[in-house]
């Protein structure tokens, strides 16, 4: 399902951890060589190297983890481990495509595109004739309709009730259709109809407050689901088993049999891949690329991702001494924008799996900005020319001085991210050489989000956002609406003309209108920099070459679980 954004140093922990990035996370000196493009690398992109040859039936597909799963109830799922694990087992309403758009496929529940009445306020949504749930009870409407409502239901405490807080209400209209009506236009919608459904006949006479704790979920053979794949088997901490559903109501998968199997650590995960012993691995560290890109029978992916990095720059005057706000001033954010060698960066820290980014829009998405989003080159000299026309002077240190206060902060990240430790020391170095000080402070990112991030307590921080939702509304996070600690605004970023597009954009339905709106908001934004926004970046996924699919299925980076996607289509060559 979409959800609110996260911290990336969150997925860190559910993902690549240690070595990858440099802010923070949902989901680490300063320069190195970059690496020459090696033959691997050449086909770790989001195509196959070679014709596939045709589908076999059977065989099993090994993937590699670090986390156990918490809970596979749709309605309650926001770990990454339980995500992965609901990409086999249920069937989602509606899917994403590669750029990100809501489809119904062949596997999808929805018969057909839903219908959004012209006011925006209606959608219609008709469901396949023939859908079952691996219990052999059929799936209707009354199921959609219990699983929305149960989630918009506060005692339920399900992570996606922001995703439904403009339904007015959920009408069946027969078994196969059904009809949402919006208290709102609220463009973002159709992302949130992009999820698993739960089984009304299972959960219906649970209280919505035991549910998150009831069987359903944790027991493989109390979980009744709607996928290509039953779950059969769970031995905690060791592994998952699926196998195929033979009475599942669409095309069968051709896998016979998927191991979602958990290690102790990441450096033990990635040499179980070298060996051979798991197929697939949906986050390398960077520590480890060089050694898996040597592995002639494994293909890497390092395409960027849909997170990006930035530096906060905090507008609040209470968390500066003397409540001076250094980069008050428009020409000042921009001249620390010119001063970054981002590049750089991206070359000689992320081994070139990133790409600049100047707008919080997901790349490659029919919002990316492109070129309508300034972008700001490394000139050291247009820096100091824009300083100095902001009123800043060199003082007798060298640092620069405006009405008496030094040109001096502290930069924030979380401790034991190193490659954020190497970008940050990259920072103090490009400003210092304008005559900025900045002084990297490495924070546990538990105390950290608990006592600076939430409450937005601090001068500047080195972070990151994962962009779950491929829809590009970013209200929440820079909104003056949304000031820090009730909402993700913790920069206290206010911008009239900005809280007023962002309105817009989730007020109109028609894509193509949306995109001018967002092409403004990147003109904007990217203009008064409420951030100075770095680069976006990807895990590096890999996976066996035993694994084959056609073209347009294979693996992609740029969406959340795009290492799995069409897996129903893809088989294994050693099949029998």
């Amino acid at each position: 399902m979409a959800s609110k954004k996260k911290w990336l140093s969150l997925f860190v922990s559910l993902s690549v951890v240690s070595a990858l990035f440099v802010g923070c996370g949902d989901s680490k000196t300063a320069e190195t060589p970059k690496d020459e493009p090696k033959k691997e690398e050449a086909a770790g992109t989001d195509k196959p190297a070679e014709n596939p040859g045709e589908p076999k039936q059977g065989g099993t597909l090994t993937v590699g983890t670090f986390s156990d799963i918490v809970n596979v109830n749709p309605i309650f799922v926001q770990d990454t481990a339980s995500g992965d694990a609901e990409q086999f087992l249920y069937a989602k309403l509606f899917d994403y495509d590669k750029e990100g758009n809501v489809v119904a496929e062949p596997w999808s529940l929805a018969a057909e595109p839903m219908k959004i009445s012209e006011d925006g306020l209606t959608y219609e949504i008709k469901l396949k004739d023939n859908l079952k749930w691996s219990d052999g009870q059929p799936i209707t409407a009354d199921d959609v309709k219990f699983t929305f409502e149960t989630i918009m239901n506060p005692e339920t405490g399900s992570p996606a009730i922001s995703n439904f807080e403009q339904v007015a209400k959920i009408e069946v209209v027969d078994p196969q259709n059904l009809k949402i009506t919006m208290k709102q236009v609220y463009a973002p919608f159709k992302y949130s109809l992009a999820a698993e459904i739960t089984p009304q006949h299972v959960l219906k006479d649970i209280k919505v407050t035991e549910m998150q704790k009831n069987e359903y979920g944790t027991n493989p053979a109390k979980t009744v689901t709607s996928g290509p794949w039953k779950w059969t088997e769970w031995k905690q901490k060791e592994y998952l088993k699926f196998e195929a559903n033979p009475d599942y109501w669409g095309q069968k998968p051709n896998i016979q049999t998927v191991i979602y199997k958990i290690y102790a650590d990441q450096n033990t995960e990635i040499q179980a891949l070298i060996k051979g012993d798991i197929d697939l691995v949906g986050g390398i560290p960077v520590t480890q690329l060089d050694a898996v890109k040597k592995v002639d029978k494994i293909t890497v992916a390092t395409e960027p991702g849909p997170q990006y990095e930035y530096i906060g720059l905090n507008r609040k005057p209470e968390n500066f001494k003397d409540n001076f706000v250094p980069w008050e001033g428009q020409k000042t954010r921009q001249a620390m924008a010119y001063a970054l060698n981002r590049q750089g960066m991206v070359d000689n820290v992320l081994k070139g799996i990133g790409k600049l980014m100047n707008a919080p829009f997901m790349p490659n998405s029919w919002a990316d900005p492109g070129d309508a989003a300034v972008n700001y080159d490394y000139n050291s000299e247009k820096a100091k020319q824009l300083l100095a026309e902001d009123g800043w002077k060199p003082g007798s240190d060298g640092i620069l001085v405006k009405d008496g206060h030094r040109f001096s902060f502290e930069l924030q990240y979380n401790s034991g991210n190193s490659r954020r430790e190497q970008v940050s020391l990259v920072i103090q170095q490009n400003f210092k050489d304008v005559g900025i000080e900045v002084t990297p402070k490495a924070l546990d990112f538990a105390a950290w989000n608990e006592q600076n991030l939430t409450p937005g307590k601090f001068n500047a921080v080195l972070m990151g956002w994962s962009l779950n939702s491929p829809d590009p509304d970013g209200t929440s996070t820079f909104s003056s609406k949304f000031f820090a600690p009730k909402g993700q605004n913790n920069v206290f970023y206010k911008n009239d003309k900005l809280d007023q597009l962002w309105e817009e954009g989730t007020k109109v339905v028609d894509q193509e209108k949306r995109k001018e709106i967002y092409k403004e908001i990147a003109k904007e934004i990217s203009t008064d920099l409420p951030y100075i926004f770095m680069y976006s970046y990807g895990t590096p996924q890999a996976h066996s070459k035993k694994i084959k699919f056609k073209p347009e299925d294979a693996p992609i980076t740029n969406l959340a679980y795009g290492e799995f996607f069409h897996a129903i289509n893809w088989w294994v060559d050693d099949a029998k």
